[in-house]
């Protein structure tokens, strides 16, 4: 004989404490729940909607240069650790948590050009309009110690940029040409031109340690591999690119920030055209950094506001701006993917959140689960105009809305126009063009 028996586990339905909320049985067969979709919807979109009201990214303040802040550079080791660089010549390290600055520098005469930190975090380079390039040591100095720099080169020209090495005591500047320098040596161990322009910007690949990337004056992006004589490739665009970051997770993958108001996103092995050409600000973009996952980019505009671009789209998911906010010359993201920082032309740094409506603070695990159940739902209904029209409404300054209404307008008059000389033309002479190649002149190997 066979006896059914009903076996019940109380850890289902038992309180812990009385202090618990009651344990609901659920029955989750869809014949039970007709009406689950529309439920969901409802949610996702209550869930858009205070997403919205909560988004309030601006974090803080830095304030203490006396003139426009031109560079930021990030410690390697240390996420509360920030150096900037202003136009007067002087440096600041910033403490983060305590949202003050601890230490106060007389670097250059003229410009900070470029600021970047040894791999170690032991120290870091600056370089400024006083052709010198000064290695720093990243501690305060103790009570009786003068301020003074561990190295001091003297160059030839004017530097312009600068960036490290991820693993080896081996950093790289760029002016008129691309110089490597070993931290040993006063004079540079490898030298690259390709042309006669001055170089903006220059970068090491995180991935690929020895490839490095710079662009030029003369509209050009060019690649160099140090373990060779020459230069590798280089692109030339309609417009000149002011500066350069690579993908931090892919190897092949960089974006630069270009005068023509756009971003491209290259892949090294074929620069023929570019994988992705983010649009949406209204006037040159002059820096752009990558976030630590590689899925996101943040980039700094002429335009007096910072944008937030998915690697993989055409289009920002965030505009940051404050009514005080100028020129934006410099920008980046924390190494913990929780911060953007940002320097501009009105003498402060300011700190926002990369997630606008992130709350900051311990998360309880049942507020938790429910803000992971909210960005589900979003995410399932993210296409629904509803949905998609709340989550991307954004105020802008009244000069970016103007700005970009004409900038609309121009490129809808300049594709009928093309579609009529098209339509009036013999068939097949004027050639369609896309978007990502319109840009590009040429590419010298």
């Amino acid at each position: 004989m066979k006896v059914r028996v009903l076996c019940r586990n109380p850890d289902d339905y038992v309180r812990e404490t009385k202090n618990d909320i009651q344990r609901v049985p659920r029955n989750y067969d869809p014949a039970l729940h007709p009406f689950e979709v529309p439920r969901e919807y409802i949610r996702a979109l209550n869930a858009t909607k205070l997403d919205r009201i909560f988004a309030k990214p601006f974090v803080a303040s830095l304030d203490g240069h006396r003139d426009g802040v031109h560079c930021l550079a990030k410690h390697f080791k240390s996420l509360s650790t920030i150096i900037s660089g202003a136009c007067n010549g002087e440096l600041k390290v910033w403490n983060l948590m305590n949202r003050r600055c601890v230490r106060t520098l007389q670097a250059h005469t003229g410009f900070v050009r470029g600021l970047c930190s040894r791999f170690c975090g032991t120290s870091f380079f600056s370089i400024g309009d006083d052709k010198t390039i000064k290695q720093w040591k990243m501690e305060s100095p103790s009570f009786e110690e003068q301020e003074e720099p561990i190295h001091t080169i003297l160059g030839k020209t004017v530097y312009t940029g600068i960036d490290h090495h991820w693993k080896d005591d081996v950093f790289a500047t760029c002016g008129q040409q691309v110089d490597i320098w070993n931290e040993q040596r006063t004079s540079p161990i490898r030298s690259f031109t390709w042309g006669v322009d001055s170089i903006n910007s220059v970068k090491f690949n995180p991935v690929e340690t020895n490839l490095l990337a710079s662009c030029a004056s003369d509209r050009s992006i060019v690649l160099y591999d140090i373990r060779q004589a020459t230069p590798l490739k280089k692109v030339i665009m309609d417009l000149r690119t002011n500066a350069i970051c690579w993908n931090p997770l892919e190897a092949f993958m960089f974006t630069g920030a270009n005068e023509d108001y756009r971003l491209y996103t290259f892949d090294m092995r074929n620069l023929d055209i570019p994988i992705m050409v983010h649009m949406d600000h209204v006037s040159a973009v002059l820096d752009v950094d990558y976030s630590p996952t590689g899925k996101e980019f943040v980039s700094a505009s002429f335009d007096k506001c910072i944008r937030i671009f998915p690697a993989n789209k055409g289009h920002s998911r965030e505009v940051y701006h404050t009514k005080r906010m100028q020129h934006v010359m410099c920008v980046k993201w924390s190494a913990d993917n929780k911060y953007i920082l940002c320097g501009s032309d009105e003498m402060n740094i300011r700190l926002w959140k990369a997630n606008a409506s992130e709350k900051l603070g311990v998360l309880a695990p049942r507020e938790k689960a429910s803000l992971n159940y909210n960005e589900k739902l979003r995410e399932k209904f993210q296409h629904h105009p509803q949905v998609k029209r709340i989550a991307r409404h954004r105020h802008l300054p009244k000069m970016i809305y103007n700005q970009s209404k004409e900038l609309r307008i121009m490129k809808e008059s300049r594709r009928r126009k093309e579609q009529n000389r098209r339509k009036h033309s013999k068939p097949g002479s004027v050639p369609i063009i896309s978007e990502k190649k319109k840009h590009i002149v040429a590419v010298v190997k």
